[in-house]
This record gives structure tokens, sequence and C-alpha cells, in this order.
């Protein structure tokens, strides 16, 4: 199965070039962040029209994530477990059917900037709940893919210039140590185990 993740920032604002991209990439599963679009907005007819099933968690103007995938999703969840009263759009979970399911995550994590906000404590407490949820799942024992953007620079080697990032909320050590807490729970890091190592920063 080959999975891509990629953060859009406006599907409708990039549609031409990411169905470009689609027809000549053709991977299995897809996983989007930053749509930005209402699930009614979401283009679904034009990745149909590629062969792809469509699941969206969709926001007006901010955030949002999909999953697409070449095969039915099944047991779709909208929204990270464990705090109801979350509106913001930064999860959505399926399981891709076929001869061997997979459950892949689309996952747009919170920015945190500026530090000292309630923003830098809603990145935590999302971390805190993204382990525990991802915890949950691997006691399920079936293949997991959690994809995404996750706002986290997880070493100086990861950034091109560390020294402009020391007051980033990106780059505390608290945000490093939940990185780091989410692949000890036994999850790998897909651009590690590939061999690309440190240095991969976008």
């Amino acid at each position: 199965m080959r999975i891509a993740t990629w953060n859009v920032n406006s599907i409708n604002a990039r549609l031409e070039t990411v169905l470009r991209w689609f027809e000549i990439e053709r991977p299995d599963v897809a996983c989007l962040q930053e749509i930005k679009c209402i699930d009614a907005k979401f283009p679904a007819e034009a990745f149909e029209r590629l062969g792809y099933n469509v699941a969206v968690h969709g926001q007006k103007t901010y955030n949002g994530v999909a999953l697409l995938s070449r095969t039915p999703l099944e047991d779709v969840t909208r929204g990270l477990p464990g705090d109801p009263s979350d509106e913001q759009a930064r999860y959505i979970e399926a399981v891709v059917s076929g001869p061997r399911p997979m459950r892949v995550a689309s996952i747009y994590l919170p920015n945190g900037n500026p530090l000292g906000s309630e923003k830098f404590g809603y990145k935590l407490a999302w971390m805190a709940r993204l382990q525990e949820h991802a915890a949950s799942l691997l006691r399920l024992e079936e293949p997991l893919a959690l994809m995404g953007d996750y706002n986290v620079i997880p070493g100086p080697l990861d950034a091109a210039n560390p020294e402009e990032w020391a007051g980033d909320a990106l780059f505390q050590p608290e945000s490093r140590a939940a990185l780091r807490a989410l692949l000890w729970l036994g999850l790998s890091d897909a651009w590690a185990e590939a061999g690309e190592g440190p240095g991969g920063y976008t």
C-alpha cells in the first residue's frame, strides 16, 4: 500500500495542482491537511472521478483534514477523541479496506504559537490526547499509520537555521518530548525508517 501525506494549504485554491499530482503519482491512500473548507465545499467529485473514496472532516477558513483511498473507507472517526468540546477539525481516521486492511489517520497538529498563550497549552494537551488515542489503537494489534503535519521540529538538524526557531512552539522541549513519547509507544518515524535521516525539513 502506497500512502501519501500532504498539507495542501487550501484544497480549492490548489485543486488543479493537487489533481495533477494525483493523476501522476496515483497513491493508494492520501492524507490531506489544512484543506480550509467545510465538508460540503470539499471537491469530492473531482477525486471520485479519479477512483478515490473520500472522507472529510472540514472547517471553514481554517484547519480541516481528509482521507482519500482507492478502496472503501470503513469505521471513519472524525475528530480526535478525548475532548468533546474541541471544535477544531484536525483529525480523521478510518480503516482502509482490502486484502490487508490498515487503519490510517490524517493529522494536522496544532501550531501552538505564540508561546505563553493558550494556543501552546492547547498544542500540548492535543498531543497528550493523541498519545492516549494512539496507545488505544496499538492495543488493537492491527496495521496503523498516523500521517500528517505534526508541527514539531524533532531536533536541530531538522531546521535549516535552528537558532531562528528558539522561541517557536514547534521547537520547544515540551513539543519535542511529546513527539518522542508518541514514538516510544512503539511507533516508527517513516522518514527515518526510509533511511532519509535528519535534515529533511521543508
